[in-house]
């Protein structure tokens, strides 16, 4: 059991989850394998060492509350790519807003059938309506549906793993040659996790991936009112 002084508890559970985070980095750098992304190994080191020192949710994200904070300047720093990529949006806007506007679509309705299928209680179902946006998008959007935007982002997470893994099989048997087709479909199926895998097929890829994923979450946070009206009506 560790001690129970708050300054005490965040100073461990942040340092351990940034100490995990660079250890998966590095692990991840040496084998490039989806399931062994920072987004998978951290999280479980995390859950095994609360596990084993007896250590609930609720504590460790009241000692981390801070580095949830950093989801702001993150969100605000995704007009970077969105800059630096302008040329190529100005230059193929019609297939992109095609590509994001059919894809965010298909996302949603996918995860709204199917959490009707398994019976899931609305909090659930709305928690895992925004499971195909990047992190810091998807808890906001969650929020305003009335879902728990801590549950989308491990929603998130296992999407874009998933995503990614899938990425690669599907590119085994459809043969797309198109760099921009090969970017989209990481970019918009497995956001974060996706954009990593991209880069590792190259480094125009990897670029209109981190492109589409900013965008899908910018139009889903600019129709979340939309969304708000039409799954809780």
């Amino acid at each position: 059991m560790l001690p129970n002084d708050p300054i005490f508890l965040t100073g461990f559970w942040s340092a351990l989850t940034i100490l995990y985070y660079l250890a998966a980095k590095r692990v991840f750098r040496r084998f490039p394998k989806p399931w062994l992304s920072p987004l998978v190994l951290t999280p479980l080191a995390l859950i095994l060492t609360a596990l084993a020192l007896r250590t609930n949710y609720a504590a460790y994200i009241g000692s981390t509350h801070w580095l949830m904070l950093l989801l702001g300047p993150a969100t605000v720093a995704f007009a970077i790519p969105i800059w630096e990529q302008r040329a190529l949006i100005r230059r193929t806007w019609p297939v992109l807003a095609f590509g994001v506007a059919v894809g965010s679509t298909t996302a949603i309705v996918c995860a709204s059938a199917m959490a009707h299928w398994l019976g899931l209680n609305d909090a659930l179902r709305l928690s895992l309506v925004p499971r195909s946006i990047s992190t810091p998008f998807a808890m906001t959007i969650s929020g305003e549906l009335g879902g728990i935007p801590d549950l989308t982002a491990l929603f998130v997470v296992v999407t874009g793993v998933f995503g990614a893994m899938l990425g690669d099989l599907l590119l085994k048997f459809v043969p797309v040659h198109s760099t921009l087709a090969r970017g989209a479909l990481f970019g918009m199926g497995a956001h974060g996790a996706g954009v990593a895998r991209a880069n590792q097929i190259g480094a125009e890829e990897g670029s209109i991936a981190g492109l589409v994923m900013v965008l899908v979450g910018l139009t889903n946070v600019l129709f979340a009112p939309l969304l708000v009206l039409v799954f809780r009506a």
